[in-house]
């Protein structure tokens, strides 16, 4: 079978009873006959994901991992019941096998899915992917687009509206990231306390209530191999809801690392947002404001009024890079690469500060 990128053995702290699983699946119509290939995808640093292949197979399971978990996060039956939701009104996402709730099968609860073959784009444009500036803006055009459509996804559905919590998206997400912050902090974390009180002080009013992904970037799309201007999936899942979607957007573009930024966050980019051709941040905000008029009530948004949405994004990654890291200073990891987001979160501190006083 041919290699799938980004696929590696499985971390010996991450395995569980493959057997378990086969017999499982037979009794969800699915019979891995034979020698399973069975790797871990070392990408995401949240829910583990893996992949399961026979010649008549080629599955994914996603799990979560060990240790203590923010609570509400992780939950693999809304991940799965999400997705089974959005199959027919949006359409990119992969088909769901089943969901086990039985955590005597592995230790935890999880779910398998169809694997989408294709290309995902990680910092950088995989080896032979090479794209003019007019090929990588169509490609930038598409995912915003896909944003876009996902946004714009009919949530009087029955299935979709159970996604949501109902107005007041903005001040749970505020109040919410804070909490979380606060629970995970670390000796060695900074404080964000400043970060924090101006977003709390400066809650604008939710634009719209539409489906939301909240982790919205490259490495959680799917290209078609040929053609790579494509969007055949979108991936991940775990965060999606019902919320304003400029959150979403200020999610996403916490994200984007463009050419002209700093070192600091040049060293964390995660997708390849700086290749000639790609929209600035600033062109994506004005690009989808346009697109967006009717749902957001606007066809514009001031660089004063984007600001919060701006610092909202960026101390969201922070939090998550601090549960992850939370996991590797307490010994619930042995993953080396989650040592990492400890030094991301003190940049994200500043980076804040930055956006908030003016100087970026």
């Amino acid at each position: 079978m041919a290699e799938i990128e980004g696929a590696a053995a499985v971390r010996e702290e991450d395995a569980f009873d493959l057997e378990a699983v086969r017999t499982w699946l037979a009794g969800h119509g699915v019979a891995l006959v034979g020698d399973v290939e069975i790797q871990q995808f070392g990408g995401g640093a949240s829910n583990l994901t893996y992949s399961l292949r026979t010649p008549e197979h080629d599955l994914i399971l996603r799990r979560p991992p060990a240790g203590q978990k923010a609570k509400g996060a992780h939950d693999m039956g809304r991940e799965y019941r999400i997705q089974s939701a959005l199959q027919e009104p949006f359409g990119l996402v992969p088909e769901m096998v089943a969901f086990c709730e039985d955590e005597s099968v592995i230790g935890s609860e999880f779910y398998v899915m169809r694997r989408l073959d294709g290309i995902i784009p990680r910092r950088d444009l995989p080896e032979g992917l090479d794209l003019d500036e007019t090929r990588a803006r169509a490609l930038c055009t598409t995912f915003v687009d896909t944003l876009i459509k996902l946004h714009r996804v009919d949530t009087s559905l029955p299935e979709v509206a159970a996604m949501g919590k109902g107005t007041g998206y903005v001040e749970r997400q505020i109040g919410g990231w804070s909490t979380r912050y606060r629970n995970a902090h670390t000796e060695d974390a900074p404080g964000f306390e400043k970060v924090m009180a101006w977003l709390a002080e400066r809650m604008p009013a939710d634009v719209a209530n539409c489906v939301i992904h909240n982790d919205f970037r490259f490495d959680n799309v799917v290209l078609a191999a040929d053609d790579p201007s494509t969007i055949i999936g979108v991936l991940d899942w775990e965060m999606a809801t019902l919320g304003d979607p400029l959150m979403d957007l200020g999610g996403n573009l916490a994200y984007w690392v463009q050419p002209d930024d700093d070192e600091g966050f040049q060293l964390v980019r995660r997708q390849p947002s700086n290749v000639p051709g790609m929209m600035t941040r600033a062109e994506i905000v004005a690009y989808y404001c346009e697109q967006m008029a009717d749902v957001i009530g606007r066809s514009s948004i001031t660089p004063e009024e984007w600001k919060f949405y701006e610092v909202y994004g960026l101390f969201r990654f922070a939090v998550i890079a601090q549960q992850i890291y939370y996991r590797y200073f307490h010994g619930q990891t042995t993953n080396e690469m989650y040592a990492l987001f400890g030094q991301a979160v003190h940049y994200y501190e500043d980076r804040c500060l930055r956006v908030i006083d003016g100087s970026i």
